[in-house]
């Protein structure tokens, strides 16, 4: 973080200095919420959860060296005193970003969210210093924390938002004021809890509608091939720049392959110029991702031969996103076990296909959460698009929905031992283990609360091991 004293913190969250020798003394590392994170300098945010209260750890913390802890009652050391942690902390980032001077950009969507963060980070990382959300933490305690790690060099400042509702990215953007905002798709993540496409496009929107006028420098970055996005050029006063492969996008692709490897290789046209991008990330998916980034880069400045090279060098920054590991015996396996919705359930399944490619495939698939009414439908549809695109196996993993994948394998012509439905996570390892032989490529996918990355480490510790048929 900026270097703030205890006296300015305090003042800017509304809080009550207790136990605090010297208010000038100031926070000069992070702002961090896990005890086990304080360094010195740092400023602890002590929450109080059902199980677990970060007040309990207000001595450790100071011990190891944080100034101070932000919390809702005196602790005993030294503490600023709120009556609410989250909006506090909401607060600070408020008054860091209005201080830093860093563009800040924004980014929202159904799907593709972290993994073209990830790709914006580093290519604007090569421009000048940037400071970007860690993993998939775009909440109301995320954002902030990330916003807060920035420091007087950074130059760029990249912020993923998600929203679980009207009018979470309209106070995400009122903490973090974007100059740059991008929205990849409107899709069927959380359509349960929204209702409908038509509202989370409207949720999604109210980050356009947070940016500054072109003339004040917004800029808003719209994916023209999505009907629900490219409709939100008339909902902000931003500059507006479309990417995608319709005719009026201003940044596309064009001769779009796959390597054999499975990984996407095209040429990128920007209004500065076209150049050759072949990436190291899996699936054809990337491409759209890759252009929304390079949209990004080309509005701050980057030319299109330098963000080719950065695209073309980028790698997978967050963990169990398409994770691809080659076992010694040479089975490889893919581990995209940090979620799931329809949209990114068929670009996995299809980027196996592209990887599979004269191999036996499997795809090890759970519970897309969260879908309502539209649940039984979108099962199916994904069982039968695994059959359609020539999987060998399909694993379909625990209890109502994933009954449902298998069926529509099934229906759409998988019989036999071509799809099989398992219990849990156990049976699906156990499944693999006596069947898996050399060449095989493994996809394991579903939503965060299946925790099928259990699956894929398992099956990488079994490689290890040299466990594998010999059939």
């Amino acid at each position: 973080m900026i270097a703030l004293s205890l006296a300015e913190i305090a003042e800017v969250v509304g809080g009550q200095t207790h136990d605090i020798p010297d208010p000038s003394v100031q926070v000069t590392g992070p702002v961090v919420r896990d005890s086990r994170e304080a360094v010195p300098g740092s400023l602890f945010a002590a929450f109080a959860g059902e199980r677990v209260d970060g007040h309990d750890y207000a001595a450790a913390v100071v011990e190891a060296g944080a100034v101070a802890v932000l919390g809702t009652r005196p602790v005993g050391v030294p503490a600023i005193v709120v009556d609410d942690v989250q909006s506090a902390l909401g607060a600070l980032a408020r008054h860091v970003v209005r201080r830093l001077g860093a563009t800040l950009v924004a980014l929202t969507g159904s799907a593709g969210k972290t993994s073209t963060k990830d790709l914006i980070a580093q290519v604007l990382q090569r421009k000048a210093p940037t400071v970007f959300t860690p993993g998939s933490l775009n909440n109301e305690i995320g954002l902030p924390l990330t916003a807060l790690s920035a420091t007087e060099e950074t130059r760029f400042l990249v912020l993923e938002m998600g929203a679980r509702g009207i009018g979470h990215i309209s106070y995400l953007a009122g903490l973090t004021p974007p100059k740059v905002g991008l929205v990849l798709n409107v899709g069927s993540a959380h359509i349960g809890e929204f209702g409908g496409r038509e509202q989370i496009a409207q949720a999604k929107g109210e980050l356009v509608e947070a940016l500054p006028s072109e003339a004040e420098g917004g800029t808003a970055i719209l994916n023209a091939d999505d009907p629900y996005v490219r409709a939100m050029a008339a909902r902000t006063k931003a500059k507006v720049i479309f990417f995608g492969e319709s005719g009026e996008a201003d940044v596309s692709a064009e001769n779009v392959r796959l390597t054999d490897s499975g990984q996407p290789s095209f040429r990128l046209h920007t209004p500065s110029g076209a150049s050759d991008v072949t990436m190291r990330l899996y699936g054809e998916h990337h491409v759209s991702n890759a252009l929304a980034a390079a949209a990004v880069a080309h509005e701050l400045g980057m030319s299109a031969d330098e963000i080719a090279v950065a695209l073309s060098e980028a790698g997978s920054l967050s963990r169990w996103r398409m994770e691809v590991t080659e076992r010694p015996d040479g089975v490889t396996i893919v581990n995209d076990a940090y979620n799931a919705n329809p949209e990114s359930m068929r670009a996995a399944l299809r980027a196996l296909a592209a990887m599979g490619k004269g191999r036996r495939t499997w795809a090890v698939l759970g519970k897309m959460a969260e879908l309502g009414d539209e649940a039984l439908a979108e099962h199916d549809a994904v069982g039968r698009l695994a059959v359609r695109l020539n999987v060998s196996k399909l694993v379909a993993v625990g209890g109502r929905e994933a009954a449902w994948l298998q069926l529509g394998a099934y229906n759409e012509g998988s019989w036999g031992e071509e799809s099989v439905h398992v219990s849990d996570a156990q049976a699906a390892v156990d499944l693999l283990r006596s069947e898996l032989r050399p060449g095989d490529v493994v996809l394991v996918k579903a939503s965060r609360s299946v925790g099928l990355e259990s699956v894929a480490q398992a099956l990488l510790e079994s490689g290890a091991e040299g466990e594998v048929s010999a059939r």
